[in-house]
């Protein structure tokens, strides 16, 4: 579905909210990349006027929102900061989403896909993934909480290209943040197929999707499922041959987290229909970060 924005006719030029984020300082670079004007958003998001003063400042074409709570270390902190929580991923979320229909621009928000978890009608290695129409059907999280709230009202906002992201992963090995990071850095894990996001290769994607003018839901995920010790045979293979991890279940994973953690796989048909090359998690996963990676590491060690 797309949406006909002012920005229409009018060349590219995008406000970013979350430059100190990790996908917001992504965008930035894949802006400058590409050549497209950009600006980093000032204002708080749950204040009003001063994101209508950001879009009166910088008059963009659409507007990105990598803006978000999703906690210190880990979202177990938004269980002890619902308020701030609240603010930020719900409040704010929202009245970014006003002001920008308000002035017809399209709204990019990268949401989570977090807020589905394995059921009877979509059993773990099955190969049937929740699509974008279906309800959020966990809740474990408060962090997941807010995000299917704020989900469900966006809905109602035909200027807003929702993109649930999971489990983000980059070609940057060294960013505390990429989903293969931490697992490395895990005294254990466990071992569960998930739907995962490659934001080497979908993020210039999502730039695309605004191009288009692109609106509603999109499961924001490579096609397939991909396990936590798939992803460490390969990091093993590519990456460091010594390396070596331990398993545990979900039972013994709840005794150390506070919050449950969702685990699902997202239908990325919808999108692979709009990008047909879009690539296979476990393909992209090789080209994107671990082949790149094992190249650099022979040339470091060959002192190139």
């Amino acid at each position: 579905m797309g949406f006909a924005a002012n920005g229409t006719g009018k060349p590219l030029k995008f406000l970013i909210y979350g430059r100190t984020g990790w996908i917001g300082g992504l965008l930035g670079k894949l802006c400058e990349a590409q050549g497209i004007d950009y600006e980093y958003g000032s204002g708080r998001l749950e204040n009003r006027s001063s994101l209508e003063c950001d879009i009166d400042d910088v008059n963009p074409s659409h507007v990105f929102n990598a803006a978000g709570v999703t906690g210190r270390p880990n979202v177990d902190w938004c269980e002890s900061h619902k308020v701030e929580t609240i603010r930020t991923n719900v409040v704010g979320t929202l009245t970014l989403a006003d002001v920008c229909r308000e002035r017809e621009l399209v709204l990019i928000n990268y949401a989570t896909g977090c807020i589905f978890e394995y059921d009877p009608n979509h059993p773990i290695g099955s190969g049937i993934g929740f699509k974008e129409e279906d309800s959020p059907n966990f809740t474990g999280s408060f962090y997941s909480k807010t995000k299917a709230m704020v989900e469900e009202l966006l809905k109602n906002y035909k200027n807003v290209c929702t993109l649930r992201v999971r489990m983000p992963i980059s070609s940057d090995l060294s960013n505390p943040r990429n989903f293969i990071t931490k697992i490395t850095r895990y005294e254990k894990v466990v071992n569960i197929p998930n739907s995962m996001t490659i934001l080497d290769e979908l993020l210039p994607i999502s730039i695309e999707m605004a191009k288009r003018n692109l609106t509603g839901i999109w499961n924001f995920t490579n096609p397939g499922v991909v396990s936590h010790n798939e992803i460490l045979e390969m990091y093993k293979k590519y990456i460091d041959p010594s390396f070596v991890w331990k398993n545990f279940t979900i039972e013994e994973q709840a005794k150390v987290i506070i919050a449950p953690r969702s685990n699902n796989e997202l239908d990325a048909g919808k999108l692979k229909k709009e990008f047909p090359e879009l690539m296979p998690i476990k393909e992209s996963l090789i080209a994107y970060v671990f082949e790149p990676n094992k190249t650099a590491a022979a040339a470091a060690a060959a002192g190139v």
